[in-house]
């Protein structure tokens, strides 16, 4: 049984961050002060605290892709997945990647996306039709 990873990040602004989160990516929001805002983020603690966001470049190559660094994202079924991919079009979120499947054909065959939150935060969601071979090397 997996357990809840905790992520703590820097934003800029947290009515933003309030409403990317929780109305567009549809997290649950959690406790707050003035400072800070917890999310369940599909299960897991994320965690926005208001400064300086750390410095991101492309420097993740991954298949044919040059990805933002570092990064964080989740895992989901390709259901799941694709409903978000809509709600993301939806809300005219701007694609770093946008939606598409890569290694196609292989054990790591996976439906990918990135986006940057309002603070500039790269996030990745992927999908897997097999939730079992996400780790799989053949």
């Amino acid at each position: 049984m997996l357990t809840p990873f905790h992520l703590a990040i820097n934003v800029t602004d947290l009515d933003q961050t309030r409403g990317f989160y929780g109305d567009v990516l549809g997290a649950k929001e959690g406790r707050s002060t003035e400072t800070w805002v917890d999310f369940d983020f599909f299960g897991h603690q994320l965690s926005f605290h208001l400064g300086p966001v750390l410095k991101i470049e492309s420097t993740g190559y991954v298949g044919e892709h040059l990805v933002p660094m570092p990064h964080f994202g989740m895992v989901l079924a390709p259901p799941d997945w694709r409903v978000l991919a809509s709600r993301l079009h939806a809300a005219e979120v701007v694609f770093v990647i946008p939606p598409s499947v890569r290694f196609e054909g292989e054990p790591g065959e996976q439906w990918t996306m990135f986006f940057r939150d309002p603070s500039g935060n790269p996030i990745e969601f992927k999908g897997f039709t097999d939730l079992d071979r996400v780790f799989a090397s053949h």
